[in-house]
């Protein structure tokens, strides 16, 4: 079983039939009998606002993947930045993380999925490697279970980089619908231009509607934020859900400002072309074409050289259930690593003991950073890393 708060993806049950400009093929499926009437035996339960943390949901809905390693999706087009920082405007530096920010949102799985809920101390790693010969290094790790919180740390020291954040989902059950708002935030540095400071970006919320009837499919909602207090620009990017009778799916609408004027827009859809349009000259560009870009593939540790509690590692019984089909194998696996995360809570609470991420350490400000200090000369970076990150394993 699984939890439903978190849900990522939306499906379609058979014999709906939607309204108006209809969701691509991709973010729909067909649920069977026997799933359908499982999802509304369970639903059923459930009340308008109830907190869906503690709500669990079939594992067919399950995404073979942890929520840590989902967060690389974020990470699959980060060269979208790379040389950013010799950009002399500013106005254009912020137009690249920008691009950056919004390439992430189309790499999703097909159908009704969500990805696993991390339990306490668990750690996801991965390395990219780029066109260029440079390398980037990812590392997220499960640092808080109540609330759920998750933070991540990118870098990729030869193309002066850096990403880091946190994720804190919450989720409300809303009648027709489930509601993630994705707390916390994303910040991008460009390591070669200190004075620019942080570029922070919120996330946008996440919809699952049609739980009880119509066409079950994910939306993202809401006004998200991308600010630089260093060089006064900033963008509200509107993630716009379909209306019943009109509007379509995935549409996005943006204001970038300098200070309090507008000097750009933003438009299109996040699954598949996003434009820029200069407010002064009128000149439009592309910013992101979803449909042609390839995703960045992930460099892992084999299975058998990875730590226990290491994201592929530690869910490996569960993904091979999902992926057979196996839902009573899939139960029964998921159960152990939960009983397990339960038993060793348990034993620190008799001794005492509180527990303490292994990476990543609080600010009295709510944010997560690394436990580490990265030396400026990009090789003493780079090797300050993998040390950090790997130890001494060996990909």
């Amino acid at each position: 079983m699984s939890r439903l708060g978190g849900l990522l993806a939306g499906g379609k049950r058979k014999g709906s039939v939607s309204s108006g400009d209809a969701p691509d093929d991709a973010e729909t499926s067909v649920l069977d009998e026997e799933q359908g009437s499982i999802v509304m035996s369970l639903i059923s339960q459930l009340k308008i606002g109830m907190d869906l943390s503690k709500v669990t949901f079939p594992t067919f809905v399950l995404e073979p993947r942890s929520m840590l390693e989902r967060i690389t999706d974020f990470m699959s087009h980060p060269d979208l930045i790379f040389g950013a920082e010799t950009l002399e405007q500013p106005e254009e530096r912020f137009i690249q993380v920008l691009r950056y920010y919004l390439s992430g949102w189309h790499v999703k799985p097909s159908g009704v999925k969500k990805p696993y809920n991390p339990v306490l101390g668990e750690f996801f790693r991965c390395r990219y490697d780029y066109e260029n010969g440079t390398s980037g290094y990812y590392l997220a790790e499960q640092v808080s279970h109540h609330p759920p919180i998750s933070a991540y740390y990118y870098v990729s020291p030869q193309n002066n980089l850096r990403i880091s954040g946190e994720i804190k989902p919450s989720s409300r059950f809303l009648g027709n619908s489930v509601s993630t708002v994705m707390g916390g935030e994303n910040r991008v540095y460009l390591i070669k231009r200190p004075e620019d400071g942080e570029y922070c970006i919120t996330m946008p919320n996440m919809y699952a509607r049609g739980i009880l009837f119509g066409s079950m499919i994910l939306e993202l909602g809401d006004t998200c934020m991308a600010i630089n207090d260093q060089t006064g620009l900033s963008c509200s990017v509107e993630f716009k859900v379909k209306g019943y009778f009109s509007g379509t799916y995935n549409a996005i609408a943006g204001k970038v400002r300098k200070g309090s004027m507008d000097i750009g827009d933003i438009s299109g859809k996040w699954s598949h072309q996003m434009y820029y349009t200069d407010t002064q000259t009128g000149e439009r560009r592309e910013l992101f074409d979803a449909d042609n870009a390839p995703v960045m593939p992930k460099v892992c540790l084999p299975l058998d050289k990875q730590e226990k509690n290491e994201s592929r590692r530690l869910w490996s019984k569960l993904t091979e259930a999902i992926k057979n089909k196996d839902m009573e194998a899939a139960t029964v696996a998921k159960t152990e690593v939960e009983n397990e995360q339960r038993e060793e809570a348990h034993k620190r609470d008799s001794v005492g003991v509180s527990w303490e991420p292994r990476f990543f350490k609080p600010l009295p400000d709510g944010r997560w950073v690394p436990k580490i200090h990265i030396p400026d000369d990009p090789k003493e970076a780079e090797a300050c890393v993998k040390q950090w990150i790997w130890g001494q394993a060996s990909l």
